[in-house]
């Protein structure tokens, strides 16, 4: 088979050169009371370890962690020591730039609670030129009805809704990928 690999990607594509990962307040203290919380946590975990697969950089952050803990023990062994914060949006304690790091353009988003921290770093992100990735099944709030209600805000304001999967797929590009395997088996759990 003949593939043309000189066709250009669509810019609505991850790219795994242009991305970067963001983990936001997966605590112990919230996570109980979070909706569907043990998906989140799956999610959350398949794409910080498909990041570390194949070289994005991922970042996180906790809430108030004398309160709310620390990050669940699922995380915390792959992720850099998270950075603290008391505002909801992570924004200021992030010193991202997109004229510094116009490289790292795409921001996928995953966390708690989708209605608060991370619907407010979104739209932060968005207004400071990054674009936004929220994948909808590793993202959580106390209802089902707030999450819902940030995602169809943050999908207004121009964050592209999508799926672990579809992230961790579009990271990878081609089932030629040296990763290809490691990728696939962590999607399917074989």
């Amino acid at each position: 088979m003949n593939q043309n690999t000189s066709i250009p990607r669509s810019h609505e594509l991850l790219s795994r050169g242009n991305s970067r990962l963001l983990v936001i307040d997966v605590q112990t203290k919230l996570l109980p009371h979070i909706h569907d919380s043990s998906e989140v946590i799956e999610r959350c975990r398949q794409l910080v370890l498909g990041a570390k697969t194949l070289g994005v950089p991922t970042g996180a952050t906790e809430q108030y962690p004398k309160g709310l803990g620390p990050t669940v023990t699922e995380l915390a062994p792959h992720l850099p020591s998270p950075i603290e914060k008391l505002t909801f949006s992570a924004m200021p304690v992030l010193d991202w730039n997109i004229s510094n790091d116009a490289d790292r353009y795409q921001v996928v988003i995953c966390g708690v609670e989708a209605h608060v921290c991370v619907l407010q770093t979104a739209f932060d992100l968005i207004a400071s030129g990054f674009r936004v990735y929220l994948p909808v099944d590793a993202v959580g709030s106390r209802h089902q009805r707030d999450r819902d209600t940030a995602v169809e805000r943050l999908s207004a304001a121009g964050a592209t809704i999508c799926t672990t999967e579809s992230v961790l797929f579009e990271w990878c590009e081609t089932a030629a990928a040296v990763e290809f395997k490691a990728i696939s088996q962590l999607v399917t759990g074989r």
